[in-house]
């Protein structure tokens, strides 16, 4: 099988392709820059502007599809109108299968980056290839970060009752490779990791594992975003679940456990 990688360069992207090359799967990957690797056949593609789409998506068996715009205002024309450049390109080079990566929550939580995941999911579906979507939660690594930057000005921010179920990157990736082995699903999969937490539990594992002794500083979030983040909105109880928790997380990056 020969497999298309968009966003082969992010998070994710490097642990699909790990897990692709373990499994013997001839991988293509896009760049919007060149580069070079012996293992991965690099090309030249813009989401943005359509060049080099056609020649990226031939003579590939499936796309996973993994490029996206969260930060730096272009992710209605990454996100959206990319993966339309995208599906008709491989509808076009008569590809079987294209595996989209969205997040959970999309259609249950109000934030901009997520309706534009949304949209891109319908044009996933309404396009000419056969098709599957995996709605990941989000990783230990985002969390992690929002708790680093939250911290700034000395206290954790933050909104105690919100939830959260971090789920590992690799533990993703594979399930995307077990998607590409299954076939189209024509429908959408939840992935999540193995607990759900909240979000003042978060912060404790995460100062213990880092021996901080920055309090939490309480912030609602008001209005329908908080509501919806506080009931679940970001969280799934679809089986099977990732097994690597917080706590892993937190004691491969810190050397603490993480753990109460």
């Amino acid at each position: 099988m020969r497999v298309l990688v968009t966003g082969a360069g992010g998070r994710l992207g490097s642990a699909v392709l790990a897990r692709l090359y373990d499994d013997g799967v001839t991988v293509r990957a896009t760049s919007r820059q060149w580069r070079s690797d012996s293992e991965v056949e690099w090309v030249v593609a813009d989401l943005v502007t359509g060049d080099g789409l056609d020649e990226a998506v031939s003579g590939v068996d499936a796309v996973l599809h993994l490029a996206s715009a969260p930060k730096g205002g272009q992710t209605y024309q990454v996100d959206v109108l990319g993966t339309r450049r995208l599906v008709v390109a491989a509808g076009a080079a008569g590809v079987g299968h294209l595996v989209y990566i969205s997040i959970v929550g999309v259609d249950r939580v109000s934030i901009p980056y997520y309706r534009h995941k949304l949209s891109a999911e319908q044009v996933v579906a309404a396009g000419p290839v056969p098709w599957s979507v995996l709605r990941a939660t989000q990783f230990p690594q985002f969390l992690d970060d929002l708790l680093t930057s939250s911290s700034r000005l000395g206290p954790v921010i933050g909104d105690r009752a919100v939830l959260a179920q971090p789920v590992d990157p690799g533990e993703v990736a594979a399930r995307l490779a077990a998607r590409l082995v299954a076939g189209p699903l024509g429908g959408i999969e939840e992935y999540g990791g193995p607990q759900v937490l909240r979000f003042d539990e978060a912060v404790r594992a995460w100062r213990e594992a880092r021996g901080s002794r920055r309090p939490l500083l309480p912030v609602r979030i008001p209005g329908r975003l908080g509501r919806e983040l506080r009931g679940g909105g970001l969280v799934t109880e679809a089986l099977p679940r990732g097994v690597r928790t917080w706590a892993d997380h937190l004691a491969d990056t810190y050397g603490g456990t993480g753990r109460r």
